[in-house]
């Protein structure tokens, strides 16, 4: 949404009060200093005398409660009044006047002013500079001796008023933006400002006159680290304040001098918008009235050594389009249709139910659609293909469009590219709605350096780790998060809760585990620090990520933790509380990515059948530990780039080959115990490796493509190895139970056959066969129970809709009561060639 456009002077343009139309944007910066320099010119030589009598008298008025001290105060003011130029004469008779009636009720209509005791010096240098930690202590109205004194900060402002019901007061001009003036009121009233730019004149009310919007009950969770909310109290929030519309910023910068607020609704000159600092807890705020959603904002930061910067808010829910890096103001107004969905998504735990994931880089799957034209193509397509889940990339706002979004800048923000944050909730309903799960990429492992975003956010060292041989990582050129900063835990513990509480998330699939688990990762000796104990383990990033699983699983049930982790850390799905044989408690992820199991058959796969006879292992090493995780088999993004081909080019053979090799593969992968992942693009035998400019090769596809049978085949084959894996409990059931597997025959190397059954929770098994040599076997014997009369072929990849040579078995297969591979009976099958075949019970 185009926000607005701003007023010549900063106050909220939404207020229509101006009396000249607004003057040419590209003539801003010249008239600020026009305007700043004839304020400056006029007041130079009385701001020097008008200082000198103020800092001499101050103390005096503090203390003057009767008449003749009322009088002999005035009398001085009146002399510094007319120094400054002032044309408002003020007398000790009009004073004592307008005390006795303020003790009676306030005079109508205009109402004279006295000179309100001088800024402090300090004060009024701190904010011009932008080092101030209290501007509320000072601007605004506050009780004093007299009455109630009004101070206003508004630079290039020729004059501002008071108006409070039916009285206007004219502030005096102290000079450099700063007005004030004491007012007869006994109690500080609800009151405007009228501000008066050279052409414009503005109403507005004053932030200065507001109470703190955060209280002390989440200031203490935010200093503990244990707001899981943390979305809801920092960032901007447009709200109701005291009955009045406005939007709260509220940033956390300990490290800070000051902050100020610039935007889009200030031509990014934060000097008249001060933040106050909340005390102990790091966190700065201000309430603007009058602005709302669509704005943009940052945050100007003053560091330690008095260098100034503009950040982005860590916390935005909405950003700008990249390469835009502003923040907006946002609030969500979406309306969800999911609730059935919510309702049944935790009826089972995920590792023991169907779950089968569509991989998808969101900006590229159909390249141009925003998320709500998406909406319209994504759900119907992967509920034809039958899977169970979509994994969506990348969702959080980044700098790059062509990556993989793995360098984040916006962990609040759904990227702005395919639209606002309500747009990405109506896509996430339209694939709920459609049945299908939601999983997302999440990267809580690092983040870039960019000069706009977290990296030394305030001065210092924040969110990245304060030594430096932890906070630079060596592989990507990022910064690594401090996990035992407890603001930093709690940053990253919330924002993880929000995915799944604000967009229905779920399950988040957590990038670059095994970084974030080992102190030497990619480093190499005296290039890291043992932990505590000696050891390389990261001690602060296993406490995250307890937390973090912890955290999610007990508010929002029915989603699943995925950790993309590429190492033998004992426990990645263990609970937290259970400790394993290294003494640490679990990570308590639900899943786990199997990278030993993609390697080891992606290599096999590539070598020539007549040499995987040498490379047999690597299809059958996988079940020494399929048990030890709660695993998810992924061909990833990361297998079909850079070099790596796309997954039907890496096999080998001539093209008819290739896809045979592909689709027996598929199959069993789809019948190997743990959950399956496809990347786009693969599951039509895609041959290029994915491009981030135009993605999938649709063309592919058309009928009028001389091959589109061969690709069409492929992906017809994918929706049936869905379809019948969903409605066969054997291949998901018992996915991490050993009772749920067992060999038929695993060392018939020099055939290149594995055949294995499957179980589901009541013993009813399936048999998969997956025969990778490029020759017919006839009457191949395979060991069986002798408790299934008939078995049929429910899936053979070698058919000839799939693009193959069509060997089947139209007919139920009998067993014959011959003992084989340690089964009493035996079947025997004409095996395809390079292809895989499931059968189960007649």
């Amino acid at each position: 949404m185009t926000p607005s456009p701003p007023s010549p002077h900063g106050s909220d343009p939404r207020e229509p009060k101006a009396t000249k139309a607004p003057r040419d944007p590209k003539k801003i910066p010249a008239e600020k200093a026009a305007v700043r320099k004839s304020v400056t010119e006029k007041t130079a030589a009385e701001t020097a005398t008008g200082k000198k009598a103020a800092e001499k008298k101050t103390a005096a008025a503090g203390k003057a409660v009767t008449k003749k001290a009322v009088t002999a105060k005035t009398t001085t003011k009146k002399a510094v009044a007319k120094k400054a130029g002032t044309k408002k004469a003020v007398a000790g008779k009009a004073v004592a006047a307008k005390r006795s009636v303020a003790r009676e009720a306030p005079p109508a209509g205009p109402l004279e002013v006295a000179l309100s005791p001088a800024l402090d010096a300090d004060d009024r240098e701190r904010l011009l500079h932008g080092t101030h930690h209290q501007p509320h202590a000072v601007l605004g109205a506050h009780p004093a001796p007299g009455g109630i004194v009004f101070r206003a900060f508004r630079p290039y402002a020729r004059s501002v008023a008071v108006v409070t019901g039916d009285l206007r007061a004219e502030l005096h001009d102290d000079g450099d933006g700063f007005f004030s003036g004491l007012l007869p009121l006994r109690e500080v009233p609800a009151y405007r400002l009228v501000v008066a730019y050279e052409d414009t004149v503005q109403e507005t009310e004053d932030p200065y006159r507001f109470l703190p919007t955060l209280g002390d009950l989440d200031l203490h969770l935010i200093g503990e680290g244990r707001h899981e909310e943390l979305w809801t109290v920092l960032g901007a929030h447009p709200l109701t304040h005291q009955g009045v519309s406005g939007t709260r910023f509220c940033v956390w910068a300990p490290n800070a001098r000051a902050v100020r607020l610039a935007g889009a609704f200030n031509f990014w000159d934060g000097i008249g918008y001060p933040m106050r600092s909340l005390g102990s807890s790091g966190v700065w705020e201000v309430f603007v009235p009058g602005i709302g959603e669509g704005e943009l904002y940052k945050f100007d930061i003053t560091r330690p050594d008095g260098s100034r910067t503009q950040r982005a808010d860590p916390m935005a829910r909405r950003t700008e389009t990249p390469p835009a890096t502003s923040s907006v103001v946002e609030a969500s107004h979406y309306e969800w249709g999911d609730e059935e969905w919510l309702a049944r998504r935790g009826e089972r735990p995920a590792h023991e139910a169907p779950l089968s994931i569509y991989e998808v880089h969101l900006p590229s799957w159909r390249p141009g659609l925003t998320y709500r034209q998406l909406a319209e193509q994504l759900p119907a397509y992967v509920r034809e293909l039958g899977f169970t889940h979509v994994e969506l990339m990348p969702i959080a706002e980044h700098p790059f469009g062509g990556s993989w979004g793995y360098q984040v800048t916006g962990f609040y923000a759904p990227t702005a590219r395919l639209g606002t944050p309500d747009d990405f909730r109506f896509l996430v309903d339209a694939l709920h709605r459609a049945g299908i799960g939601v999983l997302m990429d999440w990267v809580p492992a690092h983040f870039p350096r960019d000069d706009w975003a977290l990296a030394e956010f305030d001065g210092r060292t924040l969110y990245e780790h304060e030594d430096p041989l932890r906070a630079a990582h060596p592989d990507w050129g990022t910064l690594e998060f401090d996990y035992g900063r407890r603001e930093v835990r709690n940053f990253l513990v919330a924002n993880a809760v929000y995915w799944c509480e604000e967009f229905h998330i779920d399950g988040l699939r957590v990038d670059a585990v095994a970084s974030m688990l080992y102190l030497d990762y990619s480093r190499e000796p005296g290039q890291w620090t043992p932990n505590e104990h000696g050891g390389r383990e990261n001690l602060d990033a296993v406490a995250f990520l307890q937390e973090m699983n912890a955290t999610v699983y007990r508010r929002v049930p029915g989603v699943v933790t995925i950790a993309e982790e590429s190492t033998a850390w004992d426990g990645v799905t263990r609970a937290t509380h259970h400790r394993g044989p290294s003494g640490f408690g679990g990570l308590g992820f639900g899943l786990k990515w199997n990278m030993g199991w993609m390697h080891d058959s992606l290599e096999y796969m590539s070598h020539e059948p007549v040499y995987r006879r040498y490379h047999h292992g690597e299809m059958t090493f996988s079940m020494v530990y399929a048990y030890s995780e709660n695993y998810v088999l992924p061909i990833s993004h990361d297998e079909v780039v850079h070099g790596k081909k796309s997954l039907v080019s890496k096999m080998p053979g001539d093209w008819w080959q290739q896809r045979a090799n592909l689709r027996a593969y598929l199959a069993y992968m789809w019948a190997h115990p743990g959950k399956q992942l496809l990347f786009m693009g693969q599951e039509f035998a895609q041959g290029a490796e994915w491009s981030e400019e135009h993605g999938p090769d649709w063309w592919l596809l058309d009928p009028a493509y001389g091959a589109e049978a061969d690709h069409r085949g492929v992906r017809e084959l994918v929706g049936d190895l869905n379809s019948v894996y969903r409605s066969t409990p054997a291949l998901w059931e018992r996915d991490t139970s050993a009772d749920g597997f067992a060999w038929v025959v695993g060392d018939a190397a020099d055939d290149n056959v594995l055949a294995f059954l499957r179980r589901d929770a009541d013993g009813t098994p399936l048999l998969a066969v997956s025969h990778f040599s490029p020759v017919v076997r006839h009457d191949y014997r395979l060991g069986v129970p002798d408790d299934i009369p008939a078995w049929y072929e429910v899936l053979n990849t070698d058919a000839g809709r799939y693009g193959g040579s069509d060997v089947f078995h139209p007919d139920p297969v009998k067993p014959e009561p011959q003992p084989w591979h340690g089964h009493p009976a035996s079947i025997r099958l004409t095996l395809p060639p390079l292809s895989t075949v499931w059968l189960r019970p007649a």
